[in-house]
């Protein structure tokens, strides 16, 4: 996507978030829509591909604070901001001009990928690269010899599935017409951001390469989740095997079981690891749940009142109206 794009096209409205969102607000917006216009979700869907592609586009400047900050302040400027006179006899042309005249009428549709430097305050480079280009020098003089100049990021976006970011994926992206072939490293996180040595837009006057920065989204998993290395998951268990201890037995990401031990007087809520099972070499983290079951036999039932009055007297809650009275 060049800076004409980024003139003409409303990220804010495209994953329908305000302007003033914060990150957690653009995030859910974004799997939200991402997992509705999945190709997956919708096949042979030419629209719905579309609208995928352009959300991804959208997150992927949204979800980085300097381009967002970049971004946001190009449609300020030219939104509102000066104009530049034409000369005596001419009228003022504005940003939208300048930037239409420098990167042509725009992208072809559909892309997934933008472009942008790495300046202070303009997605497309300073004023004194602007000079230089246009005047065939450096900002300081406009005959004086060009510059070798590094060539530009190129920014572009990746969705996996929860088991590829486990394991690790390698995937391919179009980059200006051109496929860029990349591994994404294993236990990578929702959001996380890939750089690539050498794969941006080409120098100039022996310029290095930019590089090339994969924004990667992760699908949402019915059971596991990705904490670092680490993959977590919930577990119930019975009230006789948190009372008493068990040895139950837990899915892992591999698709395997493993045995975990619960030992006796284990509350709702702890967390048990089991070593060196989640990703990259980290570990397996179950929560268990004590679950309450919501209809009982007679013979449970009698079982439970049994207990109860063997216990008469214990009380979990004891000394909390002390407490609050403080």
């Amino acid at each position: 996507m060049t800076g004409q794009d980024w003139l003409e096209k409303d990220f804010y409205a495209t994953l329908g978030v305000a302007k003033d969102a914060d990150a957690d607000a653009i995030k859910k917006a974004y799997r939200k829509l991402a997992r509705k216009y999945h190709p997956d979700q919708n096949p042979g869907d030419a629209k719905a591909e579309d609208r995928f592609k352009a959300i991804g586009e959208a997150y992927a400047v949204l979800s980085d604070p300097e381009q967002r900050k970049q971004y946001d302040a190009l449609r300020a400027m030219a939104g509102g901001g000066p104009r530049f006179s034409a000369g005596t006899g001419g009228g003022g042309a504005g940003f939208e001009d300048l930037f239409g005249g420098m990167f042509g009428a725009g992208a072809p549709g559909g892309t997934r990928v933008r472009y942008t430097t790495q300046g202070q305050g303009m997605p497309t480079g300073g004023f004194e690269d602007i000079l230089s280009g246009m005047f065939g020098g450096s900002a300081g003089g406009f005959g004086s010899r060009r510059r070798p100049q590094r060539g530009a990021d190129v920014v572009a976006s990746a969705t996996l599935p929860f088991r590829q970011a486990l394991t690790g994926a390698t995937v391919q992206l179009t980059v200006d017409g051109r496929v860029v072939t990349t591994r994404i490293p294993a236990g990578v996180h929702d959001g996380q951001k890939i750089r690539i040595r050498g794969k941006g837009q080409p120098g100039t006057n022996g310029g290095e390469p930019g590089d090339l920065i994969v924004t990667v989204a992760v699908e949402p998993h019915p059971l596991f989740s990705l904490d670092g290395k680490n993959v977590r998951l919930t577990v119930p268990i019975t009230f006789d095997e948190a009372a008493l201890g068990a040895t139950i037995e837990v899915p892992t990401p591999e698709g395997e079981t493993v045995k975990v031990k619960v030992a006796a007087g284990t509350p709702s809520g702890r967390t048990l690891r089991v070593r060196r099972r989640g990703a990259a070499s980290g570990d397996l983290l179950v929560t268990v749940n004590v679950v309450v079951p919501s209809r009982l036999s007679a013979k449970a039932k009698a079982a439970v009142q049994e207990f109860a009055r063997a216990n008469d007297g214990a009380n979990p809650r004891e000394g909390l109206a002390a407490l609050a009275a403080r």
